[in-house]
């Protein structure tokens, strides 16, 4: 708390002089000084964008518009085209029915995507889980839309039989269900098949967009999560910072193209009127274009097959200390009973009451996890019990992510 005072007097605008220089190394230092115990927040570290921050970092790249105009100068457009491209095969979307772009992150992404259904179906109720990120509830309250909370089994996956009553329930008006591939405290991924089967029974046509900021794209690469016709699945929001740990807030946002209604032209900027935002950020573009460049679908895999291995190690490394955990097989996340405020703070923890939890992004390292577990060793913890997910009966995500 000192450190942040101290830092608010020297950041004061309205005194002079200031010391930029200090006020900037003060932002740096502190940054640095808990980057190897953050762990309890997802955020890749191991991907070097240090080329595309050098090069392209110091001007304005604007991709004002919408991603397949080509007028203007300094834009990136054509790398986001790239990007969502790329994100759409690796999801098997239909090449004639898709559209997207890049956003500002997962919440831009959702807010995109339930506008369009919305504005189609006006009287919608839009049904997501109590596991779901809190900008589902968020986005409900900007469109002015009738929100229904879905029970969550203790693992955080949806409670399908309680979706089945509420859509029951309220046949008479059309249905939006937001499923969540990676849910904030424990990772689970709701089935969507069995989302989409529900969905028919009571309402046919209805839309379903997943939320998939965290899990998205590794559950895309191993084939448990894909949008081709068969899904059922209209849209899709994934965060960029999150697995491809770019240095800026950003995400990608996939719609069905016959789902959405066309922007307008605006003359002012010769461009159509399609995203969320008017101006948007062409270097968020550039950094995810690299990223996938630079690695590819199969270094990718690798980097996530790597943070599984991890993660399964964690879970291992904490229960031969006598502290509970565990994980969904799919998950970087590794769930435990809260630890005491001291190992809390200092390993920037995820907390949600007696439920902490701790992620194994890529770039995360086994020092850092055998550093922690001593710390948690080292409370003398009693065993306590904590949510525990139920025997398996479906893949973690539909049959359509597999």
């Amino acid at each position: 708390m000192t450190h942040t005072l101290r830092l608010a007097a020297a950041a004061d605008l309205s005194r002079a002089p200031i010391d930029i220089t200090a006020v900037l190394d003060n932002l740096v230092r502190e940054a640095d000084a808990t980057a190897a115990t953050s762990i309890g927040f997802p955020g890749a570290v191991d991907l070097d964008h240090t080329e595309v921050m050098t090069r392209l970092g110091g001007r304005l790249w604007n991709n004002i518009g919408d991603p397949a105009d080509e007028g203007g100068i300094a834009h990136t457009r054509a790398l986001e085209r790239a990007v969502i491209t790329w994100t759409a095969d690796l999801l098997a979307m239909p090449a004639h029915d898709r559209w997207g772009y890049v956003t500002t992150g997962g919440t831009e992404g959702t807010l995109s995507a339930l506008h369009a259904a919305h504005r189609r179906k006006p009287t919608a109720r839009i049904y997501y889980s109590a596991a779901a990120h809190y900008s589902v509830a968020k986005v409900v309250r900007l469109l002015g839309a009738h929100g229904i909370l879905v029970h969550a089994r203790p693992d955080g996956e949806m409670d399908y039989a309680h979706l089945a009553e509420q859509l029951h329930r309220r046949r008479r008006f059309p249905a939006i269900v937001v499923a969540t591939a990676g849910t904030t405290m424990t990772e689970a991924v709701d089935d969507t098949s069995r989302i989409r089967a529900v969905l028919d029974e009571h309402h046919a046509g209805g839309h379903l967009h997943v939320d998939a900021a965290l899990s998205g794209i590794p559950l895309a690469l191993d084939g448990r999560l894909s949008l081709d016709d068969a899904s059922g699945i209209g849209s899709v929001a994934i965060s960029g910072h999150k697995f491809f740990g770019t240095p800026t807030p950003c995400g990608i946002v996939l719609i069905r193209d016959h789902l959405r209604a066309a922007g307008p032209r605006v003359a002012y900027t010769a461009t159509a009127d399609t995203t969320i935002t008017g101006s948007r950020c062409g270097l968020s573009a550039a950094l995810l274009w690299h990223a996938i460049a630079v690695h590819g679908r199969e270094g990718h895999r690798w980097r996530a097959s790597e943070a599984r291995r991890l993660a399964a190690y964690t879970v291992e490394r904490l229960k031969a200390v006598g502290w509970p955990a565990w994980r969904h097989p799919h998950a970087f996340t590794v769930v435990l009973p809260t630890p005491p405020e001291h190992v809390r703070r200092k390993w920037l923890l995820a907390t949600d009451g007696d439920t902490s939890h701790l992620i194994c992004m890529p770039g995360i390292t086994p020092g850092q996890v055998d550093a922690f577990v001593a710390d948690i060793a080292a409370t003398r913890p009693r065993i306590r019990p904590i949510p525990r997910p139920r025997p398996a009966t479906a893949s973690p995500a539909s049959s359509h992510a597999r």
